[in-house]
């Protein structure tokens, strides 16, 4: 089988300075090491990285636009270490497994880019076969242009260094798979076509940080960054969504590469005096670092609320010092899902210089060295002169029995995104290997020569990838190649043996389009401890006699208060204007009262209604042992005259001064008596139906459709309304609000449904059992009887029908109040039409034509159709 190479580009210094096209950068690697070093592990196909494994400082002062000056590779980075071993983990774990490619073994090339683009471009062109002596198997050059065996490339980390190996790959058509670069210019199709990403683009972050300011009410924040294409690009795009949500920007200040004292001192003092008490940092964790030991410097910045961008709000190399405690204690960010995945620990504390891999691994001197700070070895050549100099190692050191950045496995986020991504990759060769003709992704012609993959035809694989990991989350790439958007809001709290702790208090899901922020405000704690929200304002609120005066070449958030002069002032929505012209007054409150005309109106028919229900019920208890009461199941008559009385009583509940009980009650109480009424004149309609065919000659249908039955179907109606009602209530219930139109002097209290489905649902499942009675009872009007109920039943319903169909569009065109009275209306009118058309014509025999209350006189009918 042909060796196919998946390249996976890990950074030395997680995020390296941003260079521009066609500008030069170097790096110095310490004393040593090699640029390009590669640790490789033979496949079927072999899966390469790009990790950078050091540090990177810049030696001068500089600008984001200016160019690039010389860096210099120093501390080893064990947390990108960890990165790295995570994918050689991920590749082992398939592999073992077999299930995924079976007969297939993954190997891995792993590069240490030196956390620069230019180094990290400099891998890219070795992998593509454009470098000389890139050692590649299987490059095909040709006149003019050049074609690697490279399928796919995992990286890079840095959104800088992304954005150039991008541009390369692209032209080739080589899918990249980055599992840190979120950088929202990396979604650009267009500019990179083949880049993809386990990492969510800044712009959903950025989304969340602003739902969050929006959230808490602050219009006066502060926002620092990087400067790089990761801090610049998330800051800017901050900055201007906060301004639209009519927030302001305090200060917009930048973090250079050099992380030079004098311009972070510089930095510190624009946030002393910008008044600004909530201040955003987007920025990785050096950078935010470098601002935070500036701010030691100054004896501390106190009473700030830090907002961490993703790149630092779990950062151990911040959380973990005691010295920043005071500082970000109560800090809050936005961090990408965690994972718990098993068996990386061990497999992190497997390393150790004596294994029979060690040999083969160029970066595992380097990182043993660093954790222990002893020496494997004599000094190279260059050496020499190292500042200082390590003891030699024992050999007893092992990885079991320190604590570290690299073997902390509580907060696996980032390494969570490399497992995704190795995955991701193995996911499209599966879809490769078992392609079928028919199912032939467009603009594919035929299925891939599994032994000859070229980049563009596994690109299209991997962009309709969609899988569903061991801890239950789907991975899959939108049009711009990024994955679904899900953080977690994170609070740093001090706990009292003085670590910190980073706590969940929220997430961000931007698949919920409705409330696609969540706090638990109850779990938050406040920087000093605090448990109040802290105010970020520019100006105070004015006090009483004085008024805002803007300031000049100041934003629109500053303001300055003023004494009153002679001149207007717009009154507050719920105030209006007194006829003078010289004070607010309280607006007038409408709704349907039971002390106006209309109120009483509405009461005095519910009453009459109630009463007249009464009324029935009693003639029927009376007269209960005559034929036509006992007809059709007494005891289902009064159990739909008792829910006749109920639907009469509930229309009582819309009246008065709305409240949360009364919203709830009101809708609630409507549905479930309403469909308890159609439910019995359902189970009636159906024994009108059943009783006639069980008069057919060896029929004993009536068997099924029994007293028990009909109790049974009545029960099984109303329990579903009480189910809809009830999870109305617990996922949105309807709630008083307010509506103040500035042109009217009138507020206008009444009862929002909270939720127009579930209120949706309601009706309409009330609407499918009257039309289903309806039916039933149209089937059964011409059965021979003297005294027909379906007809009756067949009459009400269709005024019942009538009314509420009615009722809809009145409803929604009604303003105010007007809208509870016509629902009001449509209750009481439907539910006299139940009575009247039901159990007058009976009360009318029963009272008025006793002689036709006959078991003959009913049943004569038959007997002569019969004959």
């Amino acid at each position: 089988m042909t060796e196919l190479v998946l390249v996976g580009l890990l950074w030395c210094g997680i995020f390296p300075y941003a260079s521009h096209q066609g500008q030069n950068q170097h790096c110095e690697i310490i004393p040593g090491s090699m640029a390009l070093r590669v640790l490789e592990k033979k496949g079927d196909i072999t899966l390469g990285g790009l990790f950078s494994l050091h540090d990177m400082v810049v030696e001068h002062s500089l600008s984001y636009t200016s160019t690039p000056p010389p860096t210099k590779c120093t501390r080893f980075n064990f947390r990108t270490f960890r990165w790295m071993q995570t994918m050689i983990f991920a590749i082992k774990e398939i592999n073992r497994d077999g299930k995924l490619l079976p007969n297939i073994t993954l190997g891995f090339k792993i590069y240490d880019s030196c956390s620069t683009p230019h180094q990290a471009l400099k891998a890219a062109m070795e992998l593509m076969g454009t470098e000389t002596g890139s050692g590649l198997e299987g490059v095909t050059q040709t006149k003019g242009s050049c074609h690697g065996t490279v399928p796919a490339v995992i990286g890079d980390g840095g959104s800088t260094q992304s954005l150039v190996v991008a541009r390369f790959l692209g032209v080739f058509h080589v899918p990249q798979v980055s599992y840190f670069s979120s950088c929202a210019c990396l979604s650009d199709k267009k500019e990179f076509p083949a880049f993809l990403r386990t990492m969510p683009s800044d712009f959903f972050q950025v989304d969340a940080l602003v739902q969050l300011v929006k959230h808490f009410g602050w219009s006066w924040v502060g926002v620092i960054a990087g400067d790089d294409a990761y801090g610049r690009g998330g800051a800017n795009i901050f900055a201007v969504k906060v301004r639209k949500l009519g927030a302001c920007v305090a200060f917009h200040e930048i973090i250079p590469k050099n992380r030079a004292q004098t311009a972070v001192s510089s930095i510190v003092s624009t946030i002393r005096s910008s008044g600004a008490r909530v201040i955003l940092v987007f920025a990785v964790e050096q950078d935010a670092a470098a601002l935070f030991d500036e701010a030691l410097r100054h004896d501390g910045l106190t009473g700030i609320q830090w907002l961490a961008s993703e790149a630092w709000s779990t950062a151990a190399v911040l959380s973990t010092p005691k010295k920043y405690h005071h500082i970000l204690q109560g800090s809050m960010g936005f961090a990408i899902r965690q994972a718990h995945i098993s068996g990386l620990q061990d497999f992190l504390l497997r390393l150790h210089p004596a294994s029979p891999d060690a040999p083969d691994d160029p970066f595992l001197v380097p990182f043993w060295e660093e954790v222990f700070q002893c020496s494997l070895s004599l000094p190279a050549e260059g050496q020499e002169n190292n500042v200082e100099s390590k003891p030699s190692c024992s050999g007893a050191e092992e990885l079991g029995t320190v604590t570290n950045i690299y073997s902390d496995v509580s907060q696996l986020r980032i390494s969570y995104n490399v497992y995704k991504a190795v995955y991701a990759i193995a996911h499209a060769l599966h879809a490769v290997r078992n392609c079928v003709q028919g199912s032939v992704p467009f603009p594919l012609q035929a299925c891939p020569d599994v032994d000859n993959i070229q980049p563009w035809q596994l690109l299209h694989y991997l962009k309709r990838m969609k899988y569903l990991d061991s801890f239950g989350d789907e991975t899959k790439f939108d049009e711009n190649g990024d994955p679904a958007a899900m953080y977690d809001l994170v609070n740093w709290q001090l706990r009292p043996n003085g670590d910190m702790e980073i706590v969940t208090i929220g997430k961000f899901d931007e698949m919920t389009k409705k409330q696609s922020l969540q706090i638990w405000e109850h779990n938050i704690v406040w920087n000093g401890n605090q448990t109040k929200v802290p105010l970020s304002v520019c100006s105070s609120i004015c006090p009483p006699g004085t008024r805002k005066a803007i300031r000049p070449n100041f934003p629109i958030c500053c303001h300055d208060c003023v004494v009153y002069a002679i001149e207007c002032m717009r009154c507050l929505p719920e105030f209006w204007s007194s006829p003078e012209r010289t004070a607010c007054i309280p607006k007038e409150v409408e709704f349907l009262s039971f002390s106006d005309t209309m109120g009483i109106t509405l009461m005095a028919i519910s009453l009459i209604g109630s009463f007249c229900t009464c009324v029935v019920v009693f003639i029927f208890t009376y007269y209960r042992t005559t034929p036509i009461v006992r007809a059709n199941n007494s005891h289902l008559s009064f159990l739909l005259l008792f829910s006749l009385t109920l639907c009469f009583l509930c229309s009582l509940t819309f009246i008065g001064r709305p409240s949360q009980w009364s919203c709830m009650l009101r809708q609630t109480a409507f549905g479930i008596t309403f469909v308890l009424c159609i439910s019995c004149i359902l189970g009636k309609t159906i024994v009108v139906l059943m009783a006639f065919k069980a008069t057919l000659p060896g029929s004993n249908v009536m068997k099924w459709f029994g007293p028990k039955q009909q109790k049974a179907i009545i029960i099984f109606c109303t329990l579903i309304q009480i189910i809809i009602c009830t999870v109305w209530l617990v996922v949105a219930p309807p709630t008083p609000r307010q509506l103040m139109p500035r042109e009217s002097p009138i507020v206008i209290l009444l009862c929002d449904e909270g939720s127009p489905e579930a209120f949706s649902l309601v009706l309409g499942y009330i609407g499918l059992l009257a039309c289903l009675c309806l039916l039933l009872a149209f089937l059964a009007r011409k059965l021979p009887d003297n005294f027909n109920e379906a007809r009756l039943i067949t009459f009400s319903m269709l005024i019942f029908c009538a009314v509420w169909v009615a009722f809809v569009p009145a409803y929604i065109s009604s303003p105010g109040k007007y809208s509870t009275v016509t629902e009001v209306f449509a209750i009481l009118a439907s539910s006299y039409g139940l009575l009247g058309c039901i159990f007058a014509p009976k009360c009318y025999i029963i009272l008025l034509r006793p002689e036709k209350n006959t078991r003959k006189h009913l049943t004569s009918k038959v007997v002569t159709e019969k004959f």
